[in-house]
């Protein structure tokens, strides 16, 4: 599989955004879910245990991780078997439930665990982490697709399988192959 740089750090860039957002929202999404977990807290105490300082190490891991993932989901995203608008959130939903478990690690051997949530066996936690990924998977996908779609290509449409009520159109639904 050759490897296209321009589409990589097109894609590492639209990974930095994506967890630029994911960690603007964090405020508002812990008073939703209740639960005072903040993945850039988390990243820059293991490095620093002072709060201001480890927001912003902790904000600028966050950001070369997601960097990191958007330059390999660039490479990888067009060959998955999905429609476009899906990939993103599928690729960060699969790392999502995959790396979950290690929550269970990090709450044992983190070297700030007194003063991070628990998050193994936390349901509010695991909800919290799952809208975050969303999030980051839509906004990765869409940005990436926008990027590193060359300008004489078609853009797809998906209008054919919408109405104009929004709930599909039932010609598609029905039509034979």
């Amino acid at each position: 599989m050759a490897i296209d740089t321009a589409q990589t750090l097109r894609g590492a860039l639209a990974g930095a955004v994506a967890a630029g957002v994911w960690a603007a929202q964090q405020p508002l999404d812990k008073r939703v879910f209740g639960i005072d977990y903040d993945d850039t807290e988390l990243l820059g105490k293991l490095v620093t245990r002072r709060t201001v300082p480890a927001r912003l190490v902790g904000t600028a891991i966050h950001l070369a991780n997601g960097a990191l993932f958007g330059a390999v989901y660039a490479n990888v995203a067009p060959r998955l078997p999905l429609p476009s608008w899906a990939r993103g959130p599928a690729a960060a939903l699969a790392e999502n439930f995959g790396t979950w478990p290690l929550a269970a690690v990090s709450d044992r051997v983190h070297p700030a665990r007194e003063d991070l949530p628990a998050l193994a066996g936390n349901r509010a936690a695991l909800a919290q982490a799952t809208w975050r990924h969303l999030i980051f998977g839509v906004v990765l996908g869409e940005l990436e697709r926008r990027l590193n779609t060359p300008s004489d290509a078609e853009v797809p449409s998906y209008e054919h399988v919408i109405s104009s009520n929004g709930h599909g159109s039932l010609e598609h639904a029905v039509r034979s192959p």
